[in-house]
């Protein structure tokens, strides 16, 4: 018998609009209580928007409050800090 391929979930980067295997992307998630904050493992409930490994990509949907709309909720200076730290040391 043939082995069924499984399916790689792809999401699209609030940033730059591209289509990517979800595990290429940064999860930023708000959960049921509110808080915001990143999921490097993909795993925790809630709400996720998802964001290339790319500093541009960052700065677009910063500056066009992409992370804001895709969660309903103001995103915090430090979540953007976080996400820019992560982003220069990787």
């Amino acid at each position: 018998m043939e082995k069924k391929l499984k399916k790689v979930p792809e999401r699209r980067c609030v940033g730059c609009g591209e289509s990517k295997s979800k595990k290429e992307l940064i999860r930023v998630v708000r959960a049921p209580d509110g808080t915001v904050s990143i999921d490097l493992t993909g795993k925790k409930s809630g709400r996720g928007a998802y964001l290339c490994h790319n500093a541009l990509c960052l700065k677009k949907a910063r500056k066009n409050k992409r992370l804001e709309s895709n969660l309903d909720i103001s995103i915090p200076d430090e979540v953007y800090e976080r996400l820019e730290a992560e982003l220069s040391g990787s």
